[in-house]
């Protein structure tokens, strides 16, 4: 019984799941706001009314989306003084600049701008409601930045010192901590897996229309575009990921180790890419394995001779470094979140590709099964981004800033067990609540299709405000 209330498990469980709550709604927000933006400036340079038509169609999904993700978000701060309060005290000189910089400037900068957007289609010049829209989407990158930068933080600790009188970590170079080699690396990989995120959906919808052909001139480009859009995004997070990997090795080798249940240190050929595992329960040994030579050397240093740490050599180094502990993470955890996070985002792509194989030169996919892959796999990016954060965070452990506080040392030390899990409880019952409205709107919009053009225009041509539409 001790076990199930302890503060430590359970405020680490709340935080977990709050977090990846908030998450279903982010890279949404993000990467649907600049595809809406995007639909806005095709109608303004070509007048074409079906790019109106998408405007207003994703663009109230978006709004959908992002009202629950403002909700949601709220929350995650709360939580830093009710259930982290040493951490906060420890660590809050240097993590609220860069969440003060996302308030103050970028969550601001989206809200004023988005309100601009939804009332002033039929007040603002053509032009100026356009760049509105694309405010907001920047709004929302240096949001992500900013989250980015204090989570980088945690992982690689910059432009700080250490006042050993106050027993805290305080800003020295704020400049440092934004331009962390952590956050840089993370920060395109990011991006480029909401734009998946969002493509996913555009492809989702579009298809679940053609399939009844339903909105036909409107969801063929869309459709395209999803596509495209999926494989661009994949491509750039294949790329920007491999470039987080190399930051991730010079800053925390043993959360590479521990992704490749790599024990001992190795070179060469030695230093293999497991494809797949079977090892014991405790994850010490393995018992079968499928291997690519020389994969996890290149990966990890970008040269086939290229040398990696395994877990049980940094394990002594630590030791010595930080004294008497366990400093390896769940393994299990970290092998395969990372393993599930390549292979659902990778999967989602090659099914854009066969999508655009199949909807060449005009044509259609005419089986039933074809259009459901379509719909079905919608989710696949989305997964994929929450295991990699599952996983970033758990291979951190037992560290909740690396080399300078564990996660032990951060909870609320005036915080009792049954206080967490009666808050725990409270935040799933309410969340769970959120997420089957979340989803009955979304699914109400997206089913029911767009506009008829003459929705969105007044008697004169004009565009009218999206509110009125709405």
């Amino acid at each position: 019984m001790n076990e199930l209330l302890d503060p430590l498990l359970l405020a680490r469980w709340q935080f977990g799941l709050t977090t990846i709550y908030h998450f279903l709604f982010v890279p949404l927000t993000i990467g649907l706001v600049t595809c809406t933006a995007i639909f806005q400036t095709a109608w303004y340079r070509t007048g074409k009314p079906h790019y109106l038509q998408l405007t207003h169609f994703f663009g109230k999904i978006f709004l959908i989306n992002f009202a629950m993700g403002v909700v949601t978000g709220i929350v995650q701060e709360f939580q830093f003084g009710m259930n982290w309060s040493d951490y906060s005290r420890f660590v809050g000189d240097i993590f609220g600049a860069p969440l003060a910089l996302e308030g103050l400037l970028a969550f601001f900068l989206e809200a004023t701008f988005i309100g601009l957007w939804i009332f002033g289609w039929d007040r603002l010049p053509k032009g100026l409601h356009l760049a509105t829209i694309w405010i907001v989407s920047v709004g929302s990158i240096l949001s992500a930045y900013f989250i980015l930068a204090a989570n980088a933080f945690m992982q690689n600790p910059v432009g700080y010192h250490i006042n050993a009188a106050k027993g805290r970590a305080e800003l020295t170079d704020l400049w440092a901590v934004l331009t962390n080699k952590v956050a840089l690396a993370a920060f395109p990989h990011t991006i480029f897996g909401c734009f998946m995120v969002s493509a996913g959906l555009i492809i989702a919808v579009a298809a679940w229309h053609l399939s009844r052909n339903n909105h036909l001139e409107t969801m063929r480009p869309a459709l395209k575009f999803g596509l495209w859009l999926m494989i661009g995004a994949g491509i750039g997070t294949v790329l920007s990921g491999d470039q987080l990997g190399l930051a991730m090795v010079e800053t925390q080798p043993m959360k590479m180790a521990a992704a490749e249940a790599l024990y001992k240190t190795s070179t060469g050929a030695d230093a293999s890419f497991s494809i797949f595992t079977l090892g014991t329960p405790d994850g010490v040994h393995e018992l079968f394995s499928i291997r690519v030579p020389y994969l996890l050397s290149f990966l990890s240093t970008h040269s086939l001779n290229g040398t990696v740490e395994g877990i049980n050599d940094l394990q002594a180094q630590y030791t010595q470094l930080y004294g008497p502990g366990d400093y390896t993470p769940t393994i299990w955890i970290t092998y395969w979140a990372f393993r599930w996070m390549i292979g659902l985002g990778m999967l989602h792509v090659a099914i854009a590709v066969v999508g655009l194989w199949l909807t060449r030169k005009g044509r259609m996919p005419n089986r039933a099964w074809q259009w459901r892959i379509a719909i079905w796999a919608m989710p696949l990016s989305l997964l994929a981004m929450i295991v990699g954060w599952i996983f970033t965070e758990m291979g951190r452990q037992p560290w909740i800033v690396f080399s300078l506080m564990k996660t032990a040392d951060g909870v609320s030390p005036g915080t009792t067990g049954l206080e967490v899990l009666i808050s725990l409880v409270a935040f799933t019952a309410i969340y769970g609540t959120l997420a089957v409205v979340e989803f009955k709107l979304i699914k109400r919009a997206a089913q029911k299709g767009p506009e008829p053009i003459e929705k969105h225009l007044d008697d004169a041509g004009e565009p009218i405000p999206v509110a009125t539409v709405y």
